[in-house]
């Protein structure tokens, strides 16, 4: 086959006759065999979980309907669309690459992500976003409460409305929030939106196929930096 027909030719893997694993295994060895097809599309996945984990190459995996657990986990380099909801542990420790969802989906989405841009064009559950390390999620929909506890690096953008709790415990991440936020988590507080991060959100909200939404109708949230070493002063807020 050559090279413009691998670029162009769809995979089709029907996860009602295929086991998991097989699809899985597939997909893994293209990491050291860059001539096998580069795009997949995935049917019948009926909430299965972990589907496209664990990929470690430059391929496009598109899936027909709702996924389970861990769906794109440990991504590196792949795109990985779900046409549908998607699990708890949605992209966790995502290292590169893109994963985006059409719908739904449900706790811990993008939780410890280090690279990488984590789209949701619904809402998510509860912490989303927590441990973040450097993965980039935009949320069209809202998010639940304890999203980006304990967020590193990275940025979480959240067009809808955001739980209780945002942000506790957060080191130096940035949170924007276009609707409202039923509270902030310890140690976390409101910023000012500078230029910078307006051209900042303009262009995440672009990547993530948003952007239809005004970046300045955004508040800002980060550290206020007191719970980086032990205060005894603070110590009911840890």
């Amino acid at each position: 086959m050559s090279a413009v027909a691998r670029e162009t030719a769809v995979e089709v893997v029907d996860l009602a006759v295929t086991p998991l694993r097989e699809l899985n295994q597939r997909l893994h060895d293209l990491a050291a065999d860059p001539s096998g097809p580069r795009r997949w599309r995935v049917v019948n996945p009926n909430g299965a979980h972990a589907i496209a984990c664990g990929l470690d190459a430059d391929v496009e995996v598109e899936v027909e309907g709702h996924a389970g657990y861990y769906c794109a986990g440990m991504n590196k380099q792949a795109t990985v669309r779900v046409h549908g909801n998607a699990g708890t542990g949605l992209a966790e420790n995502m290292m590169s690459g893109l994963v985006v969802v059409d719908g739904n989906v449900s706790q811990s989405a993008g939780a410890t992500g280090r690279g990488g841009l984590l789209v949701v064009r619904g809402d998510t559950s509860a912490r989303c976003g927590i441990s973040m390390k450097g993965i980039d999620i935009v949320v069209r929909g809202s998010v639940g409460h304890m999203s980006a506890f304990m967020a590193q690096t990275g940025r979480l953008v959240v067009c809808g409305d955001a739980g209780d709790a945002l942000g506790d415990s957060i080191y130096e991440a940035r949170l924007y929030v276009r609707g409202s936020v039923a509270g902030l988590g310890a140690d976390c507080m409101e910023k000012e939106l500078r230029d910078e991060h307006v051209a900042e959100l303009r262009e995440l909200l672009t990547r993530a196929g948003c952007d239809d939404v005004d970046p300045a109708e955004f508040r800002r949230y980060g550290s206020a930096r007191q719970l980086y070493t032990f205060k005894v002063d603070n110590v009911g807020a840890y």
